[in-house]
């Protein structure tokens, strides 16, 4: 209790309505999962979705929710409560600072796990529901009676032409099991594939956050950096203090030369090998949609993007860039700010009321202003 004595709860309820919208996602898209999808007009004679029926997937649903749930909240709650806040913060913080820097590290891990998985979720069921593409397994699953085929043909004058031209609803289906027929309707686009790359690859993204895994790149300012720049977060936020206390994270090198070669250097190779595995999990899940005759090619695609791309954009909501974080997420909003920011008001943290604040007082006084540097670095 004695660690989050100093969170304010106005910031904190702020943070608590955050996850009520991320649950609210993801309670909308198990409404489209238990809806019945659309029941798209199918040719009986398409070899497409002519493929058999498999009774036992390769990866079921339990072990999808496993690889792209269970598996990455694990991993960076250990990350978080272990290894962070790293050794830029740790050396002279006393261990109630630390600890709440971990459990920072902690929430904003899950929030964009979370956010990543519900958002992948609500749009691949809506998505499956107003499609209603056929399974490539869906005659096997239909059980036609061939002798009538013909009486569910669909599109007026095009009953008359050869069976091969003809489209049929599923009316015409004698399966017995409705969710196993309506299941074959669910196609498009590929939700194993989605969920398991929105699971694993903002977990890849985390990784590499962490321990720096990102192509070598030169640094446009000197390594003296705030708090704010270099890891990400402040100390006062945490404290409920409102001021913007600047801190020291490496060693400064201001008007000093350092040369290019020395700016930027590969990580090493075998630090790879932690991408290399959370991707290739994924990519194997996504496959055995299409040995199964589960998913059309498109459909896995598709899926695969679709869940890549809102788990990119769900890191980005919580964590810096790679090549800036130095392993960090954005920093707390700010007290007066856990709400909202108001119009043309530019930042949630204090950090950013700091820079609002300078650039007034450049405005009226003018640059190099004594008032100016009291404002900013208290």
């Amino acid at each position: 209790m004695a660690l989050l004595a100093h969170i304010s709860k106005r910031l904190a309820l702020s943070y608590v309505l955050d996850w009520i919208v991320i649950i609210g996602i993801a309670a909308v898209g198990a409404g489209f999962w238990k809806k019945h999808p659309n029941h798209r007009p199918f040719s009986p004679v398409d070899p497409d979705i002519s493929f058999p029926y498999v009774e036992h997937e390769k990866i079921s649903t339990g072990l999808l929710v496993t690889i792209a749930l269970v598996i990455p909240a694990l991993v960076t709650l250990f990350v978080s409560l272990v290894f962070a806040p790293g050794f830029g913060v740790s050396r002279g913080k006393p261990k109630s600072f630390i600890w709440r820097m971990k459990l920072w590290d902690w929430n904003t891990a899950w929030m964009g796990l979370g956010l990543a998985l519900a958002t992948t979720f609500f749009f691949t069921e809506g998505l499956k529901n107003v499609i209603g593409r056929p399974r490539p397994d869906l005659l096997s699953r239909c059980n036609l009676d061939p002798a009538t085929v013909e009486q569910y043909a669909l599109g007026g004058e095009g009953s008359q032409l050869p069976l091969w031209n003809l489209l049929i609803s599923s009316t015409a289906c004698r399966q017995p099991d409705a969710s196993k027929l309506n299941d074959g309707f669910a196609s498009f686009p590929s939700g194993h594939s989605s969920f398991s790359w929105a699971g694993m690859f903002y977990l890849t993204l985390f990784l590499c956050s962490k321990v720096s895994i990102t192509i070598p790149y030169l640094l446009p300012y000197t390594y003296e950096s705030s708090i704010r720049d270099g890891i990400g977060s402040d100390q006062g936020l945490l404290d409920g203090d409102s001021n913007n206390s600047k801190h020291e994270v490496f060693p400064s090198t201001k008007g000093t030369s350092v040369p290019l070669r020395e700016q930027a250097a590969a990580p090493p190779t075998y630090l790879f090998i932690l991408p290399l595995i959370c991707i290739s999990i994924p990519a194997y899940v996504a496959s055995t949609r299409f040995s199964d005759f589960r998913h059309h090619g498109f459909d896995i695609i598709f899926g695969s993007l679709m869940g890549a791309i809102i788990a990119y954009i769900s890191f980005r909501m919580y964590h810096l860039p790679i090549r800036r974080g130095a392993g960090w997420s954005w920093g707390p909003r700010s007290v007066s700010r856990a709400w909202g920011i108001g119009v043309g008001t530019q930042g949630y943290t204090d950090g950013g009321e700091s820079l609002t604040k300078k650039r007034d007082l450049e405005a009226s006084n003018g640059p190099g202003n004594p008032a100016l540097v009291s404002s900013s670095e208290p």
